[in-house]
């Protein structure tokens, strides 16, 4: 009579378990959290983007429907004076550029050009584990209403004429109240998708850390400009200052 040991039964129970997932088709995966900066090339073809970028885990902005409850939200926040200057500030405070927050293998950036580029227009090729690094496209930038066309983004001089901004920028962020804040949190908020646009890269530029009483928009684009930053510094409660609460009320006013 053979003997079974608890070292046979052992490893019965491990082929067991081979076989259990090999018919099932399981294979183990890699987390692709860490996966923040691609390699500049690929060896894999472009194609047409057919999906959207995954799902937006970041805290949630709302963005208020009308003008009455934009400055109904308005009213309260927190409003200080604005201090002299960004004292203290640095762009490393908040984080890598371009963190994949939300884990879908791709960084911000690319996300949001895919997001929010004229549908069907977008050309993205795989890159590592990002299935929709954007190569070309079409975007209608919302600071100047124009549309800009794009052939090759991995083109410098292509590349700096869309520009992905932060709506509240952070610097901006950084005298309403983030200096306070954990670095996790300004990481955070950073690449928070809501806090996201792509834009043209000059304006953007001119743009610079200028808050609503500084720096607008065009016309057409001032109430829903408005909104989304109300909405933004509702969700982080980040403070306004005189001026600036005045800019997005009259700013509000373009609300039909």
């Amino acid at each position: 009579m053979t003997t079974t040991t608890s070292a046979d039964r052992h490893r019965w129970a491990v082929l067991l378990l081979v076989v259990v997932a090999l018919v099932s088709g399981c294979t183990p995966t890699s987390s692709r959290a860490g996966h923040h900066r691609r390699s500049p090339s690929s060896h894999h073809a472009g194609h047409q983007a057919t999906h959207h970028p995954g799902r937006d885990t970041s805290p949630a902005v709302v963005v208020p429907t009308d003008a009455a409850q934009a400055r109904a939200e308005l009213d309260r926040l927190v409003v200080r004076p604005r201090p002299r200057g960004t004292e203290g500030y640095v762009r490393d405070a908040f984080g890598s550029d371009w963190v994949d927050t939300d884990h879908d293998g791709c960084n911000q950036r690319d996300d949001v050009l895919l997001r929010d580029a004229v549908p069907g227009t977008t050309r993205v090729q795989q890159q590592g584990a990002c299935d929709h690094d954007v190569l070309a496209g079409t975007w209608h930038d919302p600071y100047t209403g124009r549309t800009l066309h794009f052939t090759d983004l991995k083109d410098l001089h292509q590349a700096e004429a869309i520009q992905i901004d932060h709506v509240v920028p952070l610097a901006e962020a950084w005298v309403s109240g983030a200096r306070s804040w954990s670095r996790d949190r300004r990481e955070a908020f950073a690449n928070d998708l809501h806090e996201l646009l792509a834009v043209d890269g000059p304006t953007n530029m001119s743009k610079g850390d200028g808050d609503p009483a500084a720096w607008r928009p065009r016309k057409g684009y001032q109430c829903a400009y408005a909104r989304r930053w109300i909405a933004i510094k509702t969700r982080y409660a980040l403070a306004v200052d005189p001026p600036e609460k005045s800019a997005l009320d009259q700013m509000l006013g373009y609300c039909h």
